[in-house]
């Protein structure tokens, strides 16, 4: 979908980064309660799923998800399910498409997902 005047722009991929797509609708309001309510730390966060979005340099706040979490599928296929923490309850749920490098993001919040509970 096309930006409309008065959008936010996204900033383009990086040379040899990843590019970052929602995977649904919520992820994408939940991606923008992050960016009003705290925007340092999910810059932080865009910056890590554009560019090592599967090489953790923290692996307390980045992780494969697991149990029944641990895949999704996304336009048909079955991909790992990782979690970014961005604030201490603010969760980034995505998906690594290595192939297409394509980073999917299923879930984000400011909030710990209820899913968990």
């Amino acid at each position: 979908m096309s930006g409309k005047r008065g959008d936010r722009a996204a900033p383009p991929r990086r040379p040899e980064g990843w590019l970052v797509r929602f995977a649904t609708s919520e992820a994408a309001k939940g991606w923008e309660e992050l960016c009003r309510d705290a925007p340092s730390n999910t810059w932080e966060a865009w910056v890590i799923l554009s560019e090592r979005p599967t090489n953790p340099e923290r692996p307390e706040r980045q992780h494969r998800l697991r149990g029944e979490f641990s895949t999704r599928v996304i336009r048909g296929r079955v991909f790992d399910q990782w979690q970014y923490e961005a604030t201490s309850g603010g969760r980034v749920w995505y998906c690594p498409d290595q192939a297409q490098r394509v980073v999917w993001l299923t879930l984000a919040g400011t909030r710990h997902p209820k899913i968990t509970d």
